[in-house]
């Protein structure tokens, strides 16, 4: 998710955080406006630091505060580009505050933990040493390291191997038989039900890079062993033949919303909620 320092300033992708940030700062702004406008004036009485004594004063998150100011000063942009944002943003204002997975700690970290205000964004990042410049810059951002042991040059083996009957079986990730499972994250990563999945990381450009054939197929077991409900995960990069293949094979076409750029959004259910469900949906056409 981190990307090259550029000499310039992308105007648009910084004016688009500050657009979203300031939407959310008016939002709070107008809730404890309207709240306190139900009374006459003359019946609010004020504290000394001019807040109503009888209500809490609405202060603007950290997470938030924190946001603006370094979007406006950066000259480092986010990724993924306005539109690729604005699909897990659609998302995210039905769903937040909730439980937010992202694969990858890099400049758009703060964002996604602004959107989701009030819920819990984790991210996991490979690069130990990344982790720390980042959360010493924002220690509001909950970031654990991992590791993975896999190759992109070995992708094609992987993928056949995420062909068997192993891999199509719906149980907890740390007791998978299939060798795409991702096994030794920490207890909180498969204890917790989450309500969206972004796949950005790990990186994936070069054929000694691990890849992310492991964390699409374990955002998708996820998402079809958690209880009840349905997850959204979404998958960036799909330009380059891993995240493009991986994702249509062990997320589903079937499962796919929408593509725009390079972002793939897929919602998938719970298979436990259902017995006999199968790992991807039956094509309608091939029924006929």
């Amino acid at each position: 998710m981190r990307t090259k320092s550029q000499s310039s300033v992308n105007l648009k992708v910084i004016f688009t955080c500050c657009s979203i940030l300031i939407f959310l700062i008016i939002f709070f702004g107008r809730s404890n406006i309207s709240s306190s406008s139900s009374k006459p004036l003359s019946e609010t009485n004020l504290s000394q630091e001019g807040c109503p004594s009888t209500q809490q004063c609405t202060k603007m998150p950290i997470t938030l505060s924190d946001a603006l100011l370094h979007y406006v000063t950066s000259n480092v942009t986010p990724q993924q580009t306005f539109d690729e944002v604005s699909v897990s943003k659609r998302v995210l204002d039905k769903k937040s505050p909730c439980n937010f997975l992202v694969f990858g700690l890099g400049h758009d970290s703060l964002m996604w933990a602004s959107l989701n205000h009030g819920g819990r964004t984790l991210f996991i990042e490979e690069d130990r040493a990344w982790i720390e410049t980042i959360t010493k810059k924002f220690p509001n951002l909950e970031a654990y390291h991992v590791v993975y042991d896999t190759k992109v040059k070995n992708s094609d083996k992987l993928m056949e191997l995420g062909r068997s009957e192993e891999c199509k079986s719906v149980t907890d990730p740390r007791k998978s038989k299939c060798d795409l499972a991702l096994k030794d994250f920490p207890a909180d990563f498969y204890e917790t039900k989450w309500d969206l999945i972004m796949v950005d990381a790990p990186t994936g450009y070069h054929e000694e890079a691990p890849g992310r054939m492991s964390a699409i197929y374990t955002a998708g077991l996820l998402a079809r062993n958690r209880e009840d409900g349905e997850t959204d995960v979404f998958v960036h990069d799909v330009n380059r033949p891993v995240e493009d293949e991986f994702s249509a094979t062990f997320l589903c076409k079937g499962y796919m919303r929408e593509q725009n750029g390079r972002l793939r959004h897929f919602t998938i259910p719970s298979h436990r909620a259902r017995a006999g469900r199968p790992f991807c949906p039956v094509d309608v056409d091939r029924r006929r």
